[in-house]
């Protein structure tokens, strides 16, 4: 870790991050394979590049000319097989889901096989933490979105721990969501990847943002 949380807060205030590009997704390496830097994926003209950030401002290049992905973003516990370590990427214009490397090197980890294009496609990320416990809940924000392909509800969705693990999911593994309707799918790496559906939002979720858990004895 770089610095204490006082010193960030001052650094953020006097020496804001500048993109050369638009930025559109952000997570915290919370694994280390990137220095536990802040990681912000900036798209534009058809590629994206990866931004590791400190606490300071000091901006380090991981990847350019990566493939296109807008979406939620997370760090693969070391359990994910060959890409443990890896920041995961959703792409909704294509349905794809990415990984990153920490030497720069972008690759398909997945495809949803789910329609994709802007509003429609895999959005929301999150890796089933190890301790969820019994009464652990996932959330998942749908925000209101009037004219876009579903209208969404500006309300929380939420998945039990008893409906994960009705679903057969297990720590480490990664659920991803559409932005319409919450189609939700499972990802699960170890020697190979496999993927399978396990879910549906009501049918005019618009859904935005990262599945977040809170873990619950």
């Amino acid at each position: 870790m770089c610095c204490e949380s006082t010193a960030a807060v001052e650094a953020i205030r006097s020496r804001p991050y500048r993109l050369v590009r638009f930025p559109l997704g952000i997570a915290i390496d919370s694994v280390g394979s990137f220095g536990y830097w802040l990681l912000v994926t900036a798209t534009a003209s058809g590629t994206t590049t990866l931004h590791a950030l400190d606490c300071r401002g000091r901006d380090r290049i991981v990847a350019a000319g990566a493939p296109p992905v807008e979406g939620g973003l997370a760090a693969a516990p070391s359990s994910f097989g060959r890409y443990a370590g890896w920041l995961i990427a959703a792409d909704e214009g294509s349905g794809r889901i990415y990984g990153f490397g920490p030497g720069g090197r972008a690759r398909v980890v997945a495809n949803s096989r789910l329609p994709a294009r802007g509003d429609v496609g895999v959005e929301a990320v999150g890796f089933v933490p190890r301790a969820l416990g019994r009464h652990g809940t996932a959330f998942l924000s749908d925000l209101g979105a009037p004219g876009s392909p579903t209208s969404g509800s500006d309300s929380l969705l939420v998945v039990r721990a008893a409906d994960i693990s009705r679903a057969r999911l297990r720590a480490g593994d990664l659920l991803v969501a559409t932005e319409s309707g919450a189609k939700t799918l499972a990802l699960r790496c170890r020697r190979v990847c496999t993927i399978r559906r396990v879910a549906n939002g009501p049918s005019n979720t618009h859904a935005d943002g990262h599945i977040t858990f809170l873990p619950r004895r």
